[in-house]
């Protein structure tokens, strides 16, 4: 099949009809009363000069037949093709809900394209009371609105337990629709004519990873994308794949270096045993005053839950949302993913061990416990492969810090690494804002950003959190944890923690989008000015890490070196994440 190029008119004539084609086809995109919604692609890539080549190739010619058979349908969602009885009847519960069939339509009746990423086995982080066997959880994407729905469905009673709902933000991307986006890269004659040759499939690395690109409709995640990566000669290629419109919308290098080779490892009878131990089951801890449950989550890290110091309940919960990576302030192009268990999460940094529990020391003396989990993508520490390091740190004072770390190498030297912290706090609470002579309480939902005009005081302490059972100082990192971290530059949220699940209490899916400088980074989803008063409080925390491959200032980055005649990798981490003190 081959698409023959416009013919050539004036410059206002043209901008005319792109325009006007432009707009006709966004609101009849998904209505196949007139237009088939392959015909519209095939009319939109003759316009607009795209590389209209890839929609030929099989897999995504079966991707438009598939959408054009939906669309059609009383209910428009692409079903995932289930063996499992179970959760193909979890599947059809939750399409025949209202909870889903509100997105089947636009006010005016006109059909959205839907479709169902996932049906997994309930974990703990994404039940409200425990375990069920017959939970299963089923997520659903809707490419008009870009939202996501995801529903806990009891299969035994055929009820849905829970939901929850989030606006431009997509669940992890299916193995399918990897495979279209991997093939309409490697199939591109823009991406083959950057690398010089024709790439293979499994030279694409991060494909399941949401991306953006600035002005472009995957700005802000506004469509669906990813971003598959080829890395050659010390950088890697991005090709930036528009899920919703199926195509390639961008191409940017980075700089990567050469790390060395990829390392071997047993990760199938790792990833069993951790699923079985950690992932589906919470694990019981009690040190000295400190008593709490562990666990890894689907995408949202390691978890703790009911944290209690001398029997006092300080934290309902704590967890790890996102990693956001941003790789330029202008092009604004990156990774917006989570870290989570291997079995129920298509994250690419996944759990590799146990968590660890281990005495803190300082100073050669035990002053309390960590508890710390390693996220690690297959092919660390090669480029476009991520490491992630998070932590919990209890004191034996009381005092507490939890902190997340990246230990390169990613995907460029010039990134920006943006994890997204949530805490949840038990009893109703007041927050208030060091201002230079006095705290000054948060009446309502709010954000700030630790700058460097930010005043603190003698401490350290910039915010402080008080209650009837305690009264914690926070002191964010600046660089003096002696962990070599350099401080954080941490936007911070404060949410009143209520019953609605969407807002985080369960494992949620990616939030944010990867590359907003601004105080845009997922959490402001849930600032809705309501009242702090009487309520207990979500603490959100944001840091930013740059990191740095300069040789003796190497920071969020990771290389190997021939010692011996052997590779031996040194890692630069770059920690960062706030002190809780108490006060009595």
């Amino acid at each position: 099949m081959k698409f023959s190029k416009p013919k050539v008119i004036s410059l206002a004539v043209l901008a005319f009809i792109i325009v006007g084609v432009g707009i006709y086809l966004f609101i009849n995109k998904f209505n196949t009363s007139s237009t088939s919604y392959t015909d519209s692609l095939a009319n939109t890539s003759e316009l607009l000069d795209i590389d209209s080549t890839v929609y030929v190739l099989p897999k995504v010619q079966q991707r438009l037949k598939t959408i054009n058979e939906t669309i059609i349908k009383d209910i428009p969602v692409i079903l995932l093709s289930l063996t499992d009885a179970k959760k193909n009847a979890a599947q059809n519960i939750a399409i025949n809900s209202p909870i889903f069939s509100q997105f089947y339509k636009d006010n005016k009746g006109a059909k959205l394209l839907n479709e169902i990423f996932s049906v997994n086995e309930a974990l703990p982080g994404d039940l409200p009371n425990g375990t069920n066997s017959n939970a299963y959880s089923v997520a659903m994407y809707n490419y008009a609105y870009n939202n996501s729905t995801v529903a806990i469905v009891d299969v035994a009673t055929q009820q849905i337990l829970n939901h929850q709902f989030l606006p431009n933000a997509a669940p992890d991307v299916p193995e399918h629709l990897k495979q279209i986006a991997v093939d309409i890269a490697i199939h591109s004659k823009k991406v083959k004519d950057e690398l010089g040759d024709a790439p293979e499939v499994k030279d694409a690395q991060m494909a399941y990873t949401k991306t953006a690109l600035n002005k472009s409709k995957c700005e802000r995640s506004l469509h669906l994308c990813v971003a598959p990566t080829f890395v050659k000669g010390g950088k890697a290629l991005w090709t930036i794949i528009d899920l919703t419109d199926l195509r390639l919308v961008g191409t940017r290098w980075t700089k990567v270096g050469d790390p060395g080779p990829v390392r071997v490892t047993e990760r199938t009878i790792q990833n069993e045993k951790l699923s079985e131990c950690y992932c589906k089951t919470e694990t019981n801890i009690t040190q000295g005053d400190w008593n709490m449950q562990y666990m890894i989550t689907g995408s949202d890290g390691l978890r703790i839950a009911d944290v209690k110091y001398k029997n006092k309940l300080i934290l309902h919960s704590a967890k790890l949302v996102d990693w956001h990576v941003s790789y330029s302030n202008t092009d604004g192009f990156g990774y917006s993913d989570g870290a989570g268990c291997p079995t129920f999460s298509l994250s690419a940094v996944l759990a590799i061990d146990a968590p660890k529990v281990m005495d803190l020391m300082e100073e050669g003396k035990k002053v309390g416990f960590v508890i710390e989990q390693k996220f690690q993508s297959e092919g660390w520490p090669r480029a476009c492969n991520y490491n992630y390091l998070q932590r919990y740190l209890f004191y034996t004072d009381g005092r507490f810090r939890m902190t997340a770390a990246s230990i390169g190498r990613g995907c460029g030297n010039d990134g920006t690494y943006r994890p997204v912290f949530r805490m949840a706090f038990a009893g109703n609470s007041n927050f208030s804002e060091f201002d230079g002579t006095t705290y000054q309480s948060w009446s309502n939902e709010k954000w700030s950003l630790q700058k460097e005009t930010t005043p603190y005081a003698n401490d350290g302490t910039a915010y402080q959190l008080k209650n009837n059972n305690f009264t914690y100082n926070i002191v964010p990192g600046r660089g003096q944890f002696n962990d070599k971290g350099r401080g954080d530059n941490a936007f911070i949220y404060i949410t009143r923690h209520n019953d609605k699940v969407d807002e985080g209490d369960l494992d949620l899916v990616t939030i944010g989008p990867c590359c907003n400088t601004d105080y845009q980074q997922g959490p402001e989803k849930f600032l809705n000015n309501e009242s702090l008063a009487n309520s207990e409080i979500v603490f959100w925390y944001v840091p930013q890490m740059r990191n740095d491959d300069t040789k003796g200032n190497e920071y969020c980055w990771a290389e190997a070196k021939v010692e011996n005649g052997v590779y031996k990798t040194y890692s630069y981490p770059c920690h960062a994440g706030p002190m809780f003190v108490p006060i009595k």
